[in-house]
C-alpha cells in the first residue's frame, strides 16, 4: 500500500460569502475539512495525508493523527497540488489521489474503486451525469450540449504519482482540476461512476440546514349523554360525546397546540377563545384549518404525527383507520406520517369510570426557508 492522499482547503472560499472561512464551517456536527480527513483515517488506504490550507495552524492545533500532515497552500489550486506532490515526491509513492475539501459528502468505498482502478490506468476519475440542459456559448453564438455525454468531473481523482508530477511541473496555465492536464497531454483516463451526493459545496445555501423542531399537545375533556363524539374529525358512534364550548374532538385539539409548539406560537385557546360566543359549538376541523394554511404557507412541512388517544372507550383500534383518514384529508398528510394509538387507564378516574377522554400529541415540524 503505497497510497498517499491529498486535501485541496486553501481556496478563498469567495462565492460561500461567509465570515468563516468554507473548510472550517460547521457541516454536520463537525468542521467542513474534517470529514475528508476523518474518512480517509479511517479508510486505512493512505500513508500520508496532505491537508493544504492557508491557515495551517488552526488545523495543526487540531491534534490530528501522525500521518496527516499540514502544508501552506498557493495562490491558485493547482499551485496548492504541486506543493502537495513536491512534498510527497520523497517518500516516492506509487498512487496519489487529488480531492477538495469542498465535496465532504464522499463515501469510503469510493475511496476503493479509484485505487483498484489505478492497478490498470494511469488516472481514475469518477463522473456523474448532469440532469439541466446544458449550453455552450462560443463567440456570441450558442450550442446544445448533449447531456447524456457530457460528463460531470468530481473528486477525489486518482493518479498514478510520477505521470501527475511530471504534468504538473508541466503546466503553464491554471486548471480546475488534475485531470484537465491528463486530458490536455492527450493521456488516457478510466472514468468510473461518482456519487450523486459527492456534490461540491460551493454557496451558502448550499449547506443551509433545514430546522426541524417539535411540538406537544395534550387536550381533555368530560363525555357528557346524548352528544355527538367527534374524534380526530369524524363522528364515531358512541353514547356520549365530548363536553366543550367547541365540539370537543381532543384529538385535533391536541393536534392544533402540538403545531402550535413546534412554530412557537401560543396555545388554542389563544386563537379560539372558550369565552368568546362566535366560537361556541364550533367544529375542530375549521379551527384547524387556518393554522395549517398558515403552517404551510409559511412553508413548514410536517414530518410526523404520533397520537395517543387516551380512554376506555370506545375501541381505538374498531376507529383507527378511520381517524387516521380523517387528519389525512385535513392536514393534507400522508397517511403513512401518521400514528394512532390506544391507551387505557386502568380503570383509574373519570378516564377509567368512562367519563372524560383525553389525547395526547407529538410532531414534528421541518421549515424550508
Amino acid at each position: 500500500m503505497n497510497n498517499y492522499i491529498v486535501i485541496l482547503a486553501a481556496g478563498k472560499s469567495k462565492r460561500f460569502h461567509n465570515k468563516i472561512a468554507k473548510e472550517f464551517y460547521i457541516y454536520k456536527n463537525k468542521e467542513m475539512i474534517d470529514h475528508s480527513i476523518e474518512k480517509s483515517l479511517n479508510s486505512k488506504l493512505f500513508k500520508k495525508i496532505i491537508v493544504v490550507s492557508n491557515n495551517p495552524n488552526r488545523l495543526k492545533k487540531k491534534g490530528y493523527p501522525k500521518l496527516v500532515k499540514i502544508i501552506k497552500g498557493g495562490k491558485e489550486r493547482s499551485d496548492s497540488s504541486l506543493n502537495a506532490l513536491r512534498y510527497i515526491k520523497k517518500f516516492k509513492p506509487n498512487n496519489v489521489l487529488i480531492h477538495d475539501a469542498a465535496r465532504p459528502n464522499f463515501s469510503i468505498n469510493l475511496l476503493r474503486n479509484l485505487i483498484n482502478k489505478l492497478k490498470k490506468n494511469k488516472a481514475v476519475i469518477p463522473y456523474i451525469l448532469p440532469t439541466d440542459s446544458i449550453k455552450y456559448k462560443s463567440q456570441g453564438q450558442l450550442f446544445n450540449l448533449n447531456r447524456d455525454k457530457t460528463l460531470l468531473a468530481q473528486t477525489p481523482q486518482a493518479f498514478k504519482f510520477k505521470d501527475l508530477y511530471n504534468l504538473s511541473l508541466k503546466k503553464n496555465e491554471t486548471i480546475t482540476d488534475e485531470s484537465t492536464l491528463f486530458i490536455e497531454n492527450d493521456y488516457k483516463i478510466f472514468f468510473i461512476k461518482g456519487e450523486n451526493k459527492n456534490k461540491k459545496i460551493t454557496y451558502l445555501d448550499d449547506v443551509k440546514i433545514h430546522k426541524t423542531t417539535f411540538g406537544i399537545g395534550f387536550d381533555i375533556h368530560k363525555l357528557k349523554k346524548n352528544k355527538t363524539l367527534y374524534l380526530g374529525g369524524t363522528k364515531i358512534p358512541f353514547h356520549s360525546g365530548l363536553q366543550g364550548h367547541s365540539d370537543g374532538d381532543v384529538i385535533l385539539h391536541a393536534i392544533t397546540d402540538a403545531i402550535l409548539g413546534a412554530i412557537q406560537k401560543k396555545d388554542i385557546g389563544t386563537y379560539f377563545p372558550s369565552n368568546k360566543n362566535q366560537y361556541k359549538n364550533i367544529r375542530s376541523p375549521k379551527m384547524l384549518k387556518p393554522i395549517i394554511e398558515n403552517l404551510y404557507k409559511n412553508n413548514f412541512s410536517i414530518n410526523n404525527l404520533d397520537i395517543n388517544l387516551i380512554c376506555e372507550k370506545p375501541k381505538v383500534s374498531k376507529y383507527r383507520n378511520k381517524i387516521i383518514k380523517s387528519v389525512s384529508n385535513l392536514l393534507n398528510l400522508d397517511k403513512k406520517r401518521i400514528n394512532l394509538k390506544g391507551k387505557t387507564v386502568e380503570k383509574l378516574g373519570l378516564i377509567g369510570k368512562e367519563k372524560a377522554i383525553a389525547c395526547e400529541v407529538i410532531t414534528s415540524i421541518t421549515n424550508y426557508d
